[in-house]
């Protein structure tokens, strides 16, 4: 009987430690700046090996003060969120009702499906946004003896 009361007892201690270290969140700012995408999904299709994997989010802000978006990453290194040196998203805050672009690009030289995600950080409302790029790289084309003279 006293384990029973003991464990009944170490229960509910647990239970009202637990609760008291609930933290109330942080009221949300209703002026705060709010990413609208015109797609969240960017299909590349079926593309050639080593062609060209630029692609562009669009991305608006719908809040009420400036959008600045502090990076962008690729989940490995087959998806690059710099584009010649240059990050591929605006550097400079975006304003309530415009339309930016932001950059990926995925490695064409790797054949197969693909279907990777992109995280975008800001100070947005929701500030980690999570994007996906898919699609297809055909295989390499079959270099023969005869094409290589």
């Amino acid at each position: 009987m006293k384990k029973v009361f003991l464990a009944i007892t170490l229960f509910l201690g647990l239970a009202l430690v637990s609760k008291a270290q609930v933290v109330p969140a942080e009221p949300m700012d209703p002026n705060a700046p709010e990413m609208k995408f015109e797609t969240e999904v960017l299909d590349y299709g079926t593309v050639k090996f080593d062609a060209n994997g630029i692609r562009e989010f669009k991305v608006k802000n719908v809040g009420h003060s400036p959008l600045t978006i502090s990076s962008v990453q690729g989940q490995c290194g087959c998806t690059a969120t710099t584009i010649d040196g240059k990050p591929g998203w605006p550097i400079e805050p975006i304003l309530p009702g415009k339309t930016v672009s932001i950059k990926v690009k995925y490695d064409t030289k790797r054949p197969g499906p693909f279907e990777k995600n992109v995280t975008i950080s800001s100070n947005s409302k929701e500030p980690s946004k999570v994007v996906k790029i898919k699609g297809v790289v055909e295989a390499a084309p079959v270099v023969t003896t005869t094409d290589a003279k």
